[in-house]
């Protein structure tokens, strides 16, 4: 398939390589079992092929529904792809995985940040942090996020690579905001491709998912073996729901990418109108700035978002309200939007970001766009900056 077009016939037909080839249903069943029967007194639990098991033995090494997810989202994301039971179960793996000397990170999602202490927890020699525009030495793990939480924004996957394999260290590329087919982070340099899956993949607000992504079948087969041991494998019930989610990722993502660009487009005309004045009903001063990838513009090493979010741009962004009253607001205030955490899902969600962390300025709120139409979305918007620009500041 195109890298640069996701493929609707592999969403809907991409798992149908996994035995048995014999179903009737056309629908998969929810298995619930956790153990299946042994047919074969010489049969051994080691000697199961995991890619593609002609039966289960225990649905912590397998089960039918993970491992037709794992199939379609191999395909689709142009490499080796492995479930958790969770985003950040999924970034805990990767450290397990990389056992770096050193982390390359700044800013993004603060899960991760987390994440990573409390994997230095059990480091009795200690784990250094540095910045991504340090120097970086062999051992290091170099860890980029982009489109970065919760600001949208696109940082250069080449440069990094680059930078990063110049000393022999790996590049780890969270992909969360730009599921396939917006970016696809192998072709630029990317070791490992890392996805919350509850994301753009699950999109129903729904399921907890993580997805890894390796560029070989050994790499896949060490993460299983190790994914077995960390029991951090998909439940059978999240499994069948991101089965069933994959099946319209290539209608779900690109027509939420076209409705949060012009969404930008037209909350930048917004915040560049002065107290005083409207633009489309909406008074001047109450909104200050917007976050996005389309809104950057050529750097100083000639790197262009555009370039590398080949399919579209992300759906989830960030705007700054004028003030920190009128921010807690908003999101309770907007018709159309659900003021919740989380992003990726059909229905557009909004939220004031500093509600979950507290290092964002707490005049920050993230929007994700979901499906539904342009018009009501800019309705919502529109009716919840008017109420919030009546807001006053306290003294």
């Amino acid at each position: 398939m195109s890298s640069t077009k996701l493929n609707g016939t592999v969403l809907i037909h991409g798992d149908e390589t996994v035995l048995p080839h014999d179903r009737r249903e056309v629908a998969p069943s929810i298995s619930v079992t956790t153990t299946f029967r042994a047919n074969d007194p010489e049969e051994r639990i080691d000697n199961i092929e995991q890619r593609n098991p002609g039966r289960h033995i225990y649905s912590r090494y397998t089960q039918d529904i993970s491992t037709r997810v794992e199939h379609i989202l191999s395909q689709i994301t142009d490499g080796h792809a492995l479930t958790y039971a969770s985003g950040l179960a999924a970034a805990y793996a990767a450290l397990v995985f990389y056992k770096p000397k050193r982390i390359a990170i700044n800013g993004g999602y603060f899960g991760c940040h987390a994440s990573i202490d409390v994997y230095r927890k059990a480091k009795e020699s200690g784990l250094d942090l540095i910045d991504l525009d340090d120097e970086f030495r062999p051992g290091d793990l170099c860890w980029v996020e982009t489109p970065l939480n919760p600001t949208g924004e696109s940082r250069d996957i080449q440069y990094y690579a680059d930078k990063i394999h110049k000393v022999g260290g790996k590049l780890l590329v969270d992909a969360t905001f730009a599921p396939p087919p917006l970016q696809y982070p192998f072709k630029w340099g990317a070791d490992l491709i890392l996805h919350s899956g509850s994301k753009y993949f699950g999109g129903h607000s729904d399921l907890l998912a993580g997805v890894l992504v390796v560029k070989t079948p050994e790499e896949w087969y060490t993460l299983q073996h190790e994914r077995t041991y960390l029991g951090s494998m998909m439940g059978s019930l999240e499994s069948w729901l991101l089965l069933r989610s994959l099946r319209t990722l290539h209608l779900r993502v690109p027509r939420q990418s076209q409705t949060a660009t012009a969404l930008v487009k037209w909350l930048q005309a917004v915040a560049s109108t002065p107290a005083g004045q409207t633009y489309d009903g909406v008074p001047g001063g109450v909104l200050s700035k917007v976050w996005h990838s389309s809104l950057q513009t050529k750097d100083s090493r000639g790197f262009e978002p555009k370039t590398q979010m080949e399919g579209g741009w992300n759906a989830t962004f960030a705007v700054q309200l004028a003030t920190v009253e009128q921010a807690k607001l908003f999101p309770h205030a907007v018709e159309t939007f659900v003021a919740a955490t989380s992003l990726g899902s059909v229905e557009s969600l909004i939220e004031y970001r500093a509600r979950a962390d507290v290092r964002e300025d707490p005049r920050l709120i993230r929007i994700s766009v979901g499906v539904e139409e342009l018009e009501d979305l800019k309705a919502g918007l529109r009716e919840g900056l008017i109420k919030v620009s009546q807001v006053k500041s306290k003294l």
